[in-house]
């Protein structure tokens, strides 16, 4: 029985996907795998070393005495949670743009990563700091102590034991959601296997080994943040 017109006008084409479908991963993919997850890594730190920066002050600033700036900081926060993620990144990218600068992928994602982080880093650390006793504060208030000076050498030092296990919790997070940094293009793991999946056509391979990874980066955090937060209660 002879082919149809069609079927023959189309072998050509079935014939090469096929071809691209039975490609498998090479060397040069899983290089630029790991490539992404250096990124990956990059942009975690940058936004934790960012959020940091700027969530401590603020932290602090939402237990101050001034009740306008405890309003203003918390009307920030609530806005900053209130966003998806992916939205900041679209606003970080796009709005400076439209600002007249050509900004980087990666720099946009930073400021996008630094500005979620510092809102939740935050408010774990507002958290830890009205954790410490009020005997504390006290005390060091009848050794004439002012307010910086009671946050510096008794107040911080016992809020730092108690945010350390959901600071290194939280990092996880960062590290996990560096993954939206792909709706503006930036190269890191997950866009990066999406690139190589368009190439193979392999996506439970590619995403077998993104997955992967992604686990060897949390899990050790994920397992230090609940030693650490065992041997605090046992402490």
């Amino acid at each position: 029985m002879s082919s149809s017109p069609v079927a023959v006008a189309l072998a050509p084409t079935f014939e090469r996907q096929e071809n691209i479908m039975g490609a498998s991963l090479s060397f040069a993919h899983y290089l630029l795998i790991l490539e992404g997850a250096g990124w990956t890594i990059v942009l975690s730190l940058m936004g934790f070393i960012g959020g940091t920066i700027v969530g401590l002050p603020v932290a602090v600033g939402r237990i101050s005495d001034n009740r306008i700036l405890r309003r203003i900081l918390a009307g920030w926060i609530a806005l900053i949670q209130g966003i998806p993620l992916p939205v900041l990144m679209f606003l970080c990218y796009f709005g400076i743009s439209v600002a007249g600068y050509n900004v980087p992928a990666l720099i946009a994602a930073g400021v996008a990563m630094t500005t979620y982080s510092s809102a939740y880093l935050a408010e774990i650390w507002r958290g830890a700091l009205q954790s410490v006793p009020t005997a504390q504060w006290e005390a060091a208030e009848c050794l004439a102590m002012t307010r910086l000076q009671r946050m510096i050498h008794v107040i911080l030092p016992q809020a730092v034991k108690i945010s350390i296990p959901p600071t290194i919790g939280f990092l996880v997070q960062i590290v996990k959601n560096t993954s939206y940094a792909v709706v503006i293009g930036f190269a890191e793991l997950t866009y990066t296997a999406r690139l190589i999946n368009n190439s193979t056509f392999k996506p439970f391979i590619v995403f077998s080994v993104i997955a992967a990874i992604y686990f060897v980066i949390c899990y050790p955090l994920s397992h230090y943040s609940r030693r650490l937060e065992r041997n605090l209660k046992r402490a």
